[in-house]
């Protein structure tokens, strides 16, 4: 099946798993788990699209966008695919000439994660994705660029919040090395700090 500008939404099942709270020696009343959180959906903005419901498979031509949460991914061919268990893997591509891009928002801490690379791949379930081929990645704190990772390939996983690089022959880096170059965690804290004061006063007035 094929669509011209499709919008399509891939959402993933959710892991709701609850577990039995165990029986107290005391006559204290047990407290309650707290609810898993939602799972969010992914929006793919495309010129084409080709599903194949046997291989669960979505592939998605021209001018990719895909939002997931406050994760953004630009590219030309991207393929999705759906795993047994409901999660998601991606494969993205870019023409010659241009780049992947990959940007992770994390509100909460003021920063976003934002990579570049000839190809990504996206791991759903444990929340990392990879740069491949001339890949940098950038940390931003309040707007400005704080840390960066230049490799063949540059891994992060959001969910921890880890970076692992490789070298190569295809490496964003001098002599196909790994090269970082990382600001001091002072200046971080208080980019953070300002942003967070920024935010104060504003909701304030």
């Amino acid at each position: 099946m094929t669509k011209n500008r499709s919008h399509a939404r891939l959402s993933g099942t959710l892991a709701a798993l609850l577990c039995a709270a165990a029986a107290s020696l005391s006559a204290l009343p047990a407290a309650a788990a707290p609810a898993p959180a939602e799972e969010p959906s992914t929006l793919i903005l495309s010129d084409t699209l080709n599903y194949d419901d046997i291989k669960k498979e979505s592939s998605f031509t021209g001018n990719v966008v895909l939002t997931r949460g406050t994760m953004t991914l630009n590219a030309d061919t991207l393929t999705m695919r759906q795993l047994p268990d409901g999660t998601q893997q991606g494969t993205a591509i870019a023409n010659k000439g241009k780049m992947v891009r990959i940007r992770q928002e994390r509100p909460e801490t003021f920063e976003a994660v934002e990579g570049t690379g000839l190809r990504a791949e996206y791991d759903d379930k444990k929340g990392e994705f990879d740069l491949i081929g001339q890949a940098v990645v950038i940390r931003y704190v309040c707007g400005k660029p704080f840390d960066t990772i230049r490799g063949e390939r540059v891994r992060y996983n959001e969910k921890a919040g880890t970076y692992q690089a490789q070298g190569g022959p295809n490496s964003a880096a001098a002599g196909g090395r790994v090269r970082s170059v990382a600001e001091p965690r002072a200046k971080s804290d208080a980019a953070q700090a300002a942003c967070r004061q920024q935010q104060a006063s504003g909701k304030s007035k």
